[in-house]
């Protein structure tokens, strides 16, 4: 029960620290093209974020209140990055 428990932070982890790096390498893009591109790969992890965070609740590894604190902050940082990711593609296609 412990491994699956660990299975499913670690892929969390991967999937959380996934967010940062995309961002951080999009903000020294070569292009916007390529920024909106590490903006759309960020949401995709945010979304997979959201996805480990909803399977440690399932299997009752994190309280509600945890699940509830993740999942609200998570579905924060998706929204902002849907945000950023029409803004650019917006200024892309002017």
């Amino acid at each position: 029960d412990e491994h699956k428990e660990y299975v499913l932070s670690k892929q969390l982890l991967r999937s959380g620290t996934s967010i940062g790096a995309n961002v951080h390498e999009g903000k020294n893009g070569q292009s916007r093209a390529d920024f909106c591109s590490k903006m759309n790969i960020a949401l995709k992890e945010a979304t997979e974020s959201n996805y480990w965070i909803d399977l440690l609740r399932e299997a009752e590894y994190i309280s509600e209140s945890e699940y509830k604190s993740l999942s609200d902050d998570c579905h924060k940082i998706q929204a902002v990055l849907t945000k950023i990711g029409k803004a650019t593609r917006s200024s892309l296609n002017q």
